[in-house]
């Protein structure tokens, strides 16, 4: 395998962090880091997350005394979790892939404490999911057989001890929830991983066998620390009986816990992960700015994407039993109609989820959404899917300034109304006002960027031709570097077209 050559067009490398669980199993860290270390040293946007999981078997004073420079470096980061005597390994894996996004990723590799990368296997990752980016296309890797041993295909089967390489881009990991932590046992957790995100429309892509390799050992060691059901359980468990349906796990309850890093005093708690990030401010108030800046904080934000793309959310969440999107669950955060409308029924389908109102002065709102529908309605009169929405909100396809003032009123009134004394799961913002990183960041726990907050302003303005029609930019600025962001990015663009 090459080293990295960084040869893909107008994308920025992403950081690949190895994440590694340990309980019992220090004597396998012991072999397996330092030569992953060296084997990937060729790529500089790699890290690895240590996740010792109550592991008392020395593993921190091996990493105290053989890693240390590797911490100093920054390459390597070693968490402790003191509480657990028992192995949950879906939990320990959604806590060393948070830790991991906590330190930068753009993508998160699971490896197991016995297993050898390959040497380049960072680079070889990184330029898998470029490629794939620059493509369009959404993927995450894992060896595409199951074991070696008799029978078709048997050279293309991964090595026992290499299932659990699971390899996947932050924002897939968001979309699923991560590894159901609902299986306790020894378990398809990985496998269940796989399905729900194959069904959230992330392709399988296979892993060369050259970066297969694990320390042989024995069953004992393998289940010293969970449970292990009978021989016929463990298949029933396997074959994800009643569980189609199923592509997003926890709900927020996702790798919590208490860890202290690189040995220092104090603790970092790890709450809960939002399943879902809706801004559900009305049309007009900043929710570009909103899905702009969610982009910077490096969360799969969509705004209104296409009129279908905007009905079909519409149709599915309020023709469906359980309120739930297949359209929608491809991204994390989503803003704009048709989520302002839906509050209620999202807020019950994705329990978990964080909710931003984005309002502004009243006569400003009005007077743009005024402007905006002069502009735009002989389109929309050809593209009935807009009216469609529209009708959906105003209950009218025509501007009524009695009638919008009054169902902007209304809307703002029913949402405080509804999330009242659930400070945690609504914030509002006016970005009028001046609200901005400070207020955002705070609510999602986030780091404030240092960049300025995102916004619309007059601009020349430029024509797009996109889907047949004519589009006129509103706002473009430079798109901000973020460390380890990996979009490509070069500006962000706001249009006034093709927008309710």
């Amino acid at each position: 395998m090459a080293p990295f050559d960084g040869n893909v067009p107008d994308l920025a490398p992403p950081t690949v962090v190895f994440c590694i669980t340990c309980k019992g199993r220090m004597q396998h860290v012991a072999q397996t880091l330092p030569r992953n270390l060296a084997d990937n040293s060729s790529y500089p946007n790699t890290k690895f997350v240590v996740l010792d999981y109550n592991s008392q078997d020395g593993l921190g004073q091996y990493i105290q005394e053989h890693h240390a420079g590797d911490i100093d470096s920054g390459v390597v980061t070693y968490y402790h979790y003191p509480v657990p005597d028992k192995f949950h390994m879906a939990n320990a894996k959604n806590m060393a892939h948070r830790l991991g996004m906590r330190e930068g990723g753009d993508v998160l590799a699971n490896i197991d404490a016995d297993n050898f990368t390959g040497r380049d296997f960072s680079a070889y990752v990184a330029r898998k999911f470029m490629m794939a980016r620059s493509e369009g296309e959404a993927i995450f890797l894992r060896p595409r057989e199951n074991h070696v041993g008799p029978g078709r295909g048997v050279g293309s089967r991964m090595p026992w001890g290499c299932g659990g390489r699971i390899i996947v881009p932050t924002e897939a990991f968001l979309h699923a929830g991560g590894y159901d932590e609902a299986f306790g046992t020894w378990s398809p957790d990985d496998l269940d991983f796989c399905h729900r995100l194959q069904k959230l429309g992330h392709v399988r892509h296979g892993i060369k066998p050259e970066f297969l390799t694990a320390i042989d050992h024995g069953d004992d060691l393998r289940f010293k620390f969970y449970e292990r059901l009978s021989d016929h359980d463990t298949w029933e468990l396997f074959q994800l009986r009643g569980r189609q349906d199923i592509t997003i796990a926890n709900f927020g309850e996702c790798g919590k816990g208490t860890v202290f890093r690189n040995f220092e005093p104090h603790a970092i708690e790890l709450g809960r992960v939002p399943t879902r990030i809706f801004g559900i401010g009305m049309h007009k108030t900043g929710t570009n700015s909103l899905a702009s800046a969610l982009q910077m904080l490096k969360l799969d934000a969509a705004h209104w994407e296409s009129s279908a793309w905007a009905r079909n959310i519409l149709h599915e969440v309020t023709g469906s039993a359980t309120g739930r999107s297949h359209t929608l669950e491809r991204h994390y955060a989503l803003c704009d109609f048709p989520m302002a409308i839906l509050y209620k029924k999202l807020d019950a389908a994705y329990p978990g989820s964080k909710f931003i109102l984005t309002v502004r002065d009243e006569d400003n709102w009005l007077a743009s959404v005024k402007a905006h529908w002069e502009r735009n309605v002989d389109h929309w009169n050809r593209e009935r899917d807009v009216h469609d929405v529209h009708k959906a909100v105003y209950g009218e396809i025509e501007f009524d300034e009695t009638l919008f003032r009054n169902r902007f009123r209304r809307h703002n009134d029913e949402v405080r109304e509804h999330f009242r004394g659930r400070l945690n799961d609504l914030l509002e913002m006016n970005m009028e006002h001046g609200d901005g990183w400070h207020k955002l960041c705070s609510f999602l726990g986030r780091s404030v960027p240092a960049v300025r907050f995102p916004s619309e302003f007059a601009a020349a303005e430029l024509s797009l031709k996109w889907s047949g029609a004519s589009h006129n930019v509103v706002s473009l600025e430079p798109g901000p570097e973020i460390p380890g962001s990996y979009s490509g990015t070069d500006y962000v663009m706001h249009t006034a077209d093709d927008v309710p």
